[in-house]
């Protein structure tokens, strides 16, 4: 049998199979998921901040899709200007001019040297005349066109060279008008001027019938001109919004002329374009696009600081372009959520800023689809909402993370080295080691001698042996108090606090799923957290720390809750709330004595109670030390000064060793 054999190409970007799997995708949320609370916001973030690419490196977001455009744009003003446009007339025309006086002077000088005295005066009074008129041509372009028009040239050959100017000048000045109408025509012939014509007359009159309550044949319509829109519009609202562009984007271009500028080329096309009857049609579609999107950019303009001249041809393309970077950072800026990008064009981003960028782009317009496909996110009344599956994968990814910090001689020792009386099977298994009780796990010790490649009669090697892993039954039940104060993020100890709280409901739901947990967040007041609302906690807007709350719905939550009993307290502050006697939440700092004696009182009640308080300080203030030091002795628990960096090492060793301590009582 022949090896199969691969040819390898080189990486150019446009190949697949090396991007992010939906693991990947939503450990890119985690932080952020976790610190707004909200799946959409997170994707916001993402969006403008972008995805790591194939080799792990960030690749950008929409800042960086953003700044490109920015930067392309200015390139383009730091190269042209616009004072082109007339340079190269005003130069064909002074030819012209200077042609026709050539030809003058070569006539008077052909009769001084024929010697007949009446051809001489009939030659110097016509040379005088024409060349009189020639200086009082005006001297803008259009008022030397319009001059040069009613002249009668004696130059057979500059007069050509006139007609043949106003004939270039006439196509281009068609073809600008019509490029702001239609993007497909590269080249008009007369036929196309006749159809466009009627095309933008059928415009004109659906317009009317819209406004007038009936409703326009927008296919006939498409029928019959749909090949002057590359855009494919699908109906006539879309239509009309891609003419307001094209119109909007050469209207730029003439705001960025100076008045001169412009009302040199408003006359040049009412001389040249009357006899086509384009100015009203044009005019009349312009005011109608005008009125139907007052938010197009007809206002804006340019600043055009280059050196390289634009010519006529030129000015329409310049102007497309332009609007296109102009029109595709609106669509950037403007979408909310990944799936707004997929409406924006890729060939469009790729034809402006390249396969790259094109490329970014599609990855981050197909992140919120891949979650839903994936099952971590689902839409529920238009939103996007974490599902079951994905908060488990939050969960396990800051476990993971937090476990990665830990240092392993810590944490090696969890499992017991024997079982005994009341073990039972974890369903884990592990190669054996000497030492380790002989409890074989024979399917994984078949397996392993298979997977090596032995056959029937099967010999075993010390290698293959895996035995079972035991634990001991013993359940603990535990309350995590979360403070969701504003202190919390102000002093940006939140988000590790809320991935503390994830990775602890991850470890005991998977390691220890007998365990109980509970949830509770306080601030001003106190409220159960249900797990699944975990995700989309955030702080409270108020001031106030309210442990007493806090102890009492966790006091509640525990009991008739079996085995050992704990609170997990993480905090950044000393109590300053308290419920009064009139049952409201009352602030005060620095804190008040009522509000510290309420909160002992229901600490004396957590300890009546059986109830074990462990508190982990993120803040070094000598008040919250008092307060907890005393807090310990009474209750005989346990307190912890820790920083958000190491927060996740305490709170689940100490969990960890506490329950290996109550194994290890039941042995």
């Amino acid at each position: 049998m022949a090896r199969p054999r691969f040819r390898y190409s080189p990486w150019d970007g446009t190949q697949s199979g090396f991007e992010l799997d939906e693991f990947d995708l939503l450990d890119e949320l985690a932080d952020d998921l976790l610190y707004h609370g909200d799946v959409n916001s997170a994707l916001r973030e993402l969006m403008q901040r972008g995805l790591r690419g194939p080799d792990g490196e960030p690749t950008g977001g929409l800042r960086d899709l953003l700044e490109r455009l920015r930067e392309q744009r200015q390139s383009l003003l730091d190269q042209y200007d616009l004072g082109g446009v007339y340079e190269e007339i005003a130069e064909e025309l002074q030819q012209v001019v200077a042609e026709e006086r050539a030809e003058l002077q070569r006539q008077v000088d052909q009769a001084e040297a024929s010697g007949d005295d009446r051809r001489q005066e009939l030659a110097r009074d016509a040379s005088t005349t024409r060349n009189m008129e020639l200086d009082m041509l005006p001297p803008d372009l259009a008022g030397q066109v319009d001059g040069l028009q009613r002249y009668e040239f004696t130059s057979a050959e500059a007069a050509q060279r006139f007609d043949e100017l106003l004939e270039r000048l006439r196509e281009q000045l068609v073809q600008q008008t019509f490029e702001q109408m239609a993007g497909a025509m590269s080249q008009m012939t007369p036929e196309d001027v006749a159809r466009m014509k009627d095309m933008l007359a059928e415009l004109n009159t659906m317009l009317e019938q819209r406004a007038a309550g009936e409703e326009p044949d927008f296919d006939g319509f498409m029928e019959r001109h749909g090949d002057f829109f590359p855009e494919n519009p699908q109906d006539l609202d879309e239509l009309l919004e891609v003419m307001a562009r094209r119109m909007a984007a050469m209207q730029a271009m003439l705001n960025s002329m100076t008045p001169a500028q412009r009302d040199q080329l408003r006359q040049l096309s009412e001389q040249l374009l009357e006899d086509l009857d384009l100015n009203w049609q044009v005019q009349q579609l312009g005011g109608h696009l005008r009125d139907l999107f007052p938010e197009a950019p007809w206002d804006e303009s340019y600043d055009f600081q280059g050196d390289e001249q634009v010519g006529m041809e030129q000015l329409q393309g310049l102007g497309q372009m332009l609007g296109q970077l102009d029109q595709l950072e609106q669509d950037l800026r403007s979408a909310v959520d990944p799936g707004a990008l997929q409406e924006v064009d890729l060939d469009r981003v790729r034809d402006l800023l390249g396969n790259e960028s094109a490329e970014q782009l599609r990855r981050l317009s197909d992140a919120a689809q891949r979650l839903a496909d994936a099952g971590f996110v689902e839409r529920r009344e238009g939103r996007l909402e974490l599902t079951a599956r994905g908060l488990r994968r939050l969960g396990q990814s800051a476990l993971g993370e937090l476990f990665r910090k830990l240092d392993r001689d810590r944490m090696g020792s969890h499992e017991l080295e024997r079982s005994g009386f009341g073990h039972e099977r974890s369903f884990q298994s592990k190669p054996y080691e000497w030492g380790d009780p002989f409890q074989l796990d024979l399917t994984r010790t078949i397996r392993n001698a298979v997977l090596r490649g032995e056959t029937v009669p099967l010999r075993l090697q010390p290698d293959d042996f895996e035995i079972e892993q035991t634990e001991q039954v013993v359940r603990s039940s535990t309350v995590l108090m979360l403070d969701l104060s504003l202190s919390m993020p102000m002093r940006g100890n939140f988000l590790p606090a809320k991935k503390v709280a994830m990775a602890l409901h991850t470890l005991i739901s998977m390691q220890y799923p007998r365990d109980y947990l509970g949830l509770v967040a306080f601030s001003e007041t106190a409220r159960i957290l249900a797990v699944e609302d975990l995700p989309e906690a955030s702080w409270d807007y108020v001031y106030g720390t309210n442990m007493q709350h806090g102890f009492q719905l966790a006091r509640r939550l525990l009991d008739g809750q079996p085995g050992t009993k704990q609170i997990l307290m993480i905090t950044d502050g000393e109590p300053t709330a308290h419920i009064n006697a009139w049952g409201e939440p009352e602030f005060h700092y620095p804190p008040i004595r009522e509000t510290v004696d309420a909160t002992m009182l229901e600490v004396g009640r957590c300890t009546r109670a059986g109830i074990t308080i462990n508190t982990f300080m993120l803040d070094p203030d000598p008040s919250l030390q008092h307060f907890v030091e005393r807090m310990t002795e009474f209750n005989r628990g346990r307190a912890f000064f820790t920083t958000p960096e190491n927060l996740g090492d305490y709170v689940l060793v100490d969990f960890i060793e506490q329950r290996r301590e109550l194994v290890r009582g039941r042995r």
